[in-house]
């Protein structure tokens, strides 16, 4: 790996992705049902749940857009059967797996179909899926997080998992992009969490490590009550700061993708990163207030990305980037 001085809570993640990557694809014969609806109906759903990932996908050329949004909308429906069940969720979560890896999807669950036929034509790593999988079970459970290192393997579960697929989908020159993409996954997940942290409480959940909310003197009792004062404005600054430095550690493994792959992802980035402003604007409050970019924002955030990627020196490779240590 170059040489690069990876953390340590990193290490592992980094070697799931590897193994993962020598997967064989799903087998797929070419797949039945109406595949254009599908994808359509895959449509639907990015747009209705995530206009940031709806953004940053439409910069992408149209085949290689409706496979990453039939991969949002596979992670979508995966991650509600846990978060939003309308039966019990484990043996929802079951049967989809099952239905998720078998050859042929049935042609009554569009989702699938629109999938399948995204994993056939990029041939996606079957590792990536089954590890997307196991990563939302890991909510049928919630457990506390002691650590980083063990959120970090919970978000690589649920967000670098899709981000190497997505990978594959935009496409890569080289497999030295896969420590980057793991990184940025863990990066997102992390915001997700930061900005849902009242959310989720409600919800029964915690995902902060506990021993950095003791380390800031922050008990669950202060969470419950959504109490923000200069502990947990302490507490989010460190966070965010961390968060920053592994989004600034993951763009350069940029370098490794395809010109249109550069411009989405570094636009999901910046999208994200935006995020973080607005918890810091809103006083570090992600109890009463949810950070979100408004319309223009979001649009402006795109553009410069688009800007970034294509400008006469966008393709100059690195001399160095920054440690990962520095966002341990």
């Amino acid at each position: 790996m170059m040489g690069e001085p990876w953390a340590e809570w990193e290490r592992p993640l980094i070697s799931w992705a590897y193994e993962a990557a020598r997967s064989e694809a799903l087998e797929t014969s070419p797949v039945a049902g109406d595949v254009r609806r599908a994808y359509a109906i895959c449509e639907g759903i990015i747009r209705r749940y995530s206009r940031s990932f709806a953004l940053a996908s439409a910069l992408l050329p149209a085949e290689k857009r409706r496979a990453v949004r039939a991969l949002y909308a596979f992670c979508r429906v995966t991650d509600d059967l846990v978060d939003a069940p309308r039966t019990d969720p484990a043996v929802a979560l079951a049967r989809w797996r099952a239905l998720a890896l078998s050859p042929q999807p049935p042609t009554d669950e569009p989702v699938l179909v629109a999938w399948a036929d995204a994993q056939r034509r990029y041939r996606i790593p079957r590792g990536y899926v089954e590890q997307f999988l196991d990563g939302v079970a890991q909510d049928l459970d919630p457990r506390p997080y002691e650590t980083f290192a063990e959120l970090a393997a919970y978000c690589y579960g649920v967000a670098s998992t899709v981000g190497l697929m997505s990978m594959a989908i935009v496409g890569y020159t080289d497999p030295l992009a896969i420590p980057y993409a793991v990184r940025l996954g863990v990066a997102l997940q992390l915001t997700n969490i930061l900005r849902d942290v009242g959310e989720d409480w409600r919800a029964g959940r915690l995902y902060l490590p506990r021993e950095e909310l003791r380390a800031f003197g922050i008990s669950e009792a202060q969470i419950a009550e959504g109490r923000v004062d200069a502990r947990w404005r302490a507490f989010m600054h460190f966070q965010i700061t961390r968060a920053r430095r592994l989004y600034a550690v993951a763009l350069p493994g940029l370098r490794w993708l395809s010109l249109e792959g550069r411009v989405a992802i570094r636009a999901a980035a910046e999208l994200y990163q935006g995020i973080l402003r607005i918890i810091e604007r809103n006083g570090y409050d992600v109890f009463t207030r949810r950070a979100a970019l408004g319309p223009v924002a979001r649009l402006w955030i795109a553009l410069r990305a688009w800007w970034a990627e294509r400008r006469p020196d966008a393709q100059a490779t690195p001399s160095a980037s920054p440690s990962a240590t520095d966002a341990s």
